[in-house]
């Protein structure tokens, strides 16, 4: 049962354009990846907690279920909505080689999330919405970087 199969990329832009302001109106700042993965490795580790000693674990517990949803959709999207049956990864990724590819990979996304001070949704949709420059000169350099990656590889 396919059923977004032709919805107009516009409808996507304006829900995740309304998304931002209700974010701000309930008095949150930070919207992304990296600050939701951040909350969960509170709650994993715990004793974590002097590392970053202004976070508000209970004021941030909603970033848990935000990540949860994405897991979810994802499952649902490609086992439920999807005319096609799907792959959890291409199956180059099932080798000693491809998970060395998907551990450096990540260990660099990683790093560049921390370098980068957010990820690509944190800077690309809340930073811009709230006009930071920093959160501009990230989104030409994300990019950039895909630009060449693309053209490289």
């Amino acid at each position: 049962m396919e059923i977004f199969n032709n919805l107009d990329w516009l409808i996507y832009g304006i829900l995740i354009g309304l998304f931002v302001p209700i974010i701000l109106l309930v008095g949150n700042k930070q919207f992304g990846i990296s600050s939701s993965l951040q909350n969960i490795c509170l709650v994993v580790f715990p004793k974590a907690k002097n590392v970053f000693s202004n976070y508000d674990i209970k004021k941030n517990d909603w970033k848990l279920y935000f990540v949860l949803g994405i897991v979810l959709g994802g499952f649902l999207a490609s086992n439920i909505f999807s005319a096609a049956p799907m792959n959890f990864l291409p199956e180059k990724y099932y080798s000693l080689q491809g998970i060395l590819t998907l551990l450096l990979g990540g260990f660099l996304v990683g790093f560049g999330t921390r370098y980068a001070g957010g990820c690509t949704s944190g800077h690309s949709i809340t930073g811009l919405s709230m006009l930071q420059l920093s959160s501009l000169i990230a989104t030409i350099s994300f990019f950039i970087g895909g630009l060449i990656f693309t053209f490289l590889l």
